[in-house]
């Protein structure tokens, strides 16, 4: 196949699973929304994790999905799944953006709540383009490759930065990016899809596209996927009434310049933004996701049926709890996984699921220099824990989590702080502090805006057991922090963070590893290991 848009829908959709089918005749009609859980059915949402701004595609019986990047590194994210529910990570499209001072993290800079935004997917001709653009260098980036897993993407870049667009291969042989916010505008590229084609298409096709939702809009529609089924262009977007909820808006015509005809596709829950996706039986699916708190945006799939040449999202107009799908597996290891940084001849550095708050400064932290450690080597003076460099994240994710690790301190310099802490803007850390001579183990909370250590306890040891434990469970929205002598018996510290998704940041929580100086370089912690739960069960508290 060369897209979706080569694609036909089945006549009902998902709905006519056999599986489905037979709770749907023992249950009541409603009873498709919260069918009992079962371990025959995959669960909404299908990922309890950060994974905002999706795009997918199918190849042939195999789903790609890319995010949103934000301020991490390596950036753009690529994952696969056989089924819909359990994904992979595969690739990123970038190790480095671009090297600048604000994605490094370097001279007062950050590209927090910026870097690289939504993401667009397609598979044309034998080769994979994933596509984004980035707030921080006013840039398009395209890049591309044969083999999505075993090959290295190419890039090309160029002005201006394309808001939440959709790349566009149409079937006579043009190339077209649709974007913006409220009037939805469409250009055209050159067919190599390496810059803006000179003279071609670059106008408005769609003016105020949140209209189908009212007057009254607080966000003006945006978040474009152009996709085309049975010869017609269907137009995905998000719009936010005031004093209601995120909604998918849905816009089709007959050519891709128009005229379009709207309608709200989904109001329920706040579940929207994405786009379509078929399986090779025949069956369609809406991916989009959710605002959840601290935990952050996590995808959901939402059946469709097709009617009078329309996509129906969801059953009677809701996002229905199961889904005729194998049941997820967990996230463990495709999406986050433990790691005793040990590496084997010929293993990368790093697995996919750990990512850089920024882009690192790669002289300064080696998992070589003592096997089986992480090390993380403090190259300069830091005022604060959010302008440390080289602070190695993972996803956090619900309904709850917990992070463990253990630290060999006895490199640290007076005035070093490492340990484990939960990234956000309002961020809270255990960790050891080198002060004076003594080492002590300090609880620090940003839930106020301003770091503030809450308390700190002396450490006689060289070895210390760190743990942070998370409650997403209906966004509570809850941390707790731990230290342990031996790794048995845990002693909370400090007190309960309460989490909360900030747009300064725009990112759900993430575990990170940190070592930052405050007084003097040259300094370094060893990081034994990094374990991941999905359950909590700290023991002794």
């Amino acid at each position: 196949m060369n897209d979706i848009h080569d694609l036909r829908p089945g006549p009902y959709g998902c709905f006519l699973a056999t599986a489905l089918l037979a709770v749907a005749l023992a249950l009541p009609d409603q009873s498709l929304l919260h069918a009992a859980d079962s371990p025959a059915f995959a669960q909404n949402p299908i990922i309890h994790a950060d994974v905002p701004d999706l795009a997918m595609i199918r190849v042939g019986d195999t789903y790609f999905m890319s995010s949103t990047t934000m301020h991490l590194s390596p950036g753009l994210p690529l994952m696969k799944s056989k089924d819909l529910v359990n994904w992979q990570l595969v690739s990123y499209a970038y190790d480095v953006l671009e090297d600048r001072d604000e994605l490094n993290l370097a001279n007062g800079k950050n590209a927090y709540g910026r870097g690289s935004w939504a993401s667009s997917l397609r598979y044309h001709d034998g080769s994979y383009y994933a596509t984004t653009f980035s707030q921080t260098t006013g840039k398009t980036y395209v890049y591309t490759t044969r083999d999505i897993e075993n090959e290295p993407w190419k890039v090309t870049s160029f002005s201006p930065a394309f808001h939440d667009h959709s790349l566009f291969f149409d079937d006579d042989g043009r190339v077209y990016l649709i974007y913006g916010g409220g009037n939805l505008r469409l250009v055209e590229l050159t067919p190599d899809v390496v810059a803006v084609k000179p003279g071609g298409l670059n106008q408005v096709v769609i003016t105020n596209a949140s209209a189908v939702a009212g007057p009254n809009i607080g966000l003006n529609a945006e978040g474009s996927q152009l996709f085309k089924v049975h010869g017609k262009y269907y137009l995905f977007n998000i719009t936010w009434p005031r004093g209601g909820m995120r909604t998918v808006i849905l816009h089709r015509a007959d050519q891709i310049t128009g005229p379009y005809e709207g309608r709200v596709a989904l109001q329920d829950r706040g579940i929207a933004q994405g786009g379509l996706i078929d399986t090779p039986q025949g069956e369609w699916y809406a991916y989009l996701f959710r605002d959840s708190g601290a935990v952050g945006r996590i995808p959901y799939l939402v059946p469709v049926k097709w009617e009078n040449g329309w996509p129906v999202l969801g059953v009677e107009g809701k996002v229905p709890d199961t889904l005729p799908l194998p049941p997820s597996k967990g996230l463990i290891p495709g999406l986050v996984a433990s790691d005793e940084f040990d590496r084997k001849p010929g293993e990368p550095p790093l697995p996919l699921v750990w990512q850089w708050n920024h882009q690192p400064d790669r002289q300064h932290w080696s998992l070589a220099d003592r096997p089986g450690y992480l090390r993380l080597t403090t190259g300069r003076v830091d005022g604060d824990f959010l302008a440390a460099r080289n602070t190695l994240t993972q996803r956090k994710f619900g309904p709850e989590c917990s992070g463990t690790t253990a630290i060999d301190l006895a490199h640290m310099k007076d005035g070093d702080i490492a340990g484990l802490a939960l990234l956000q803007k309002q961020y809270g850390l255990v960790g050891v502090k080198a002060d004076h001579g003594t080492n002590f183990v300090v609880m620090v909370s940003a839930e106020s805006g301003a770091p503030v250590e809450l308390q700190r306890v002396p450490l006689s040891q060289q070895t210390v057991f760190l743990k942070a434990e998370c409650d997403f469970k209906d966004q509570v929205d809850r941390a707790r922090f731990f230290y342990s002598l031996d790794g048995q018996s845990w002693s909370s510290i400090g007190n309960a963070l309460k989490m909360k998704y900030t747009l300064p940041h725009f990112m759900g929580y993430r575990f990170g590893l940190f070592n930052y100086a405050t007084r003097t370089t040259g300094g370094f912690a060893d990081f034994d290991f990094f374990h991941v739960s999905g359950a909590l069960n700290t023991g002794n508290k």
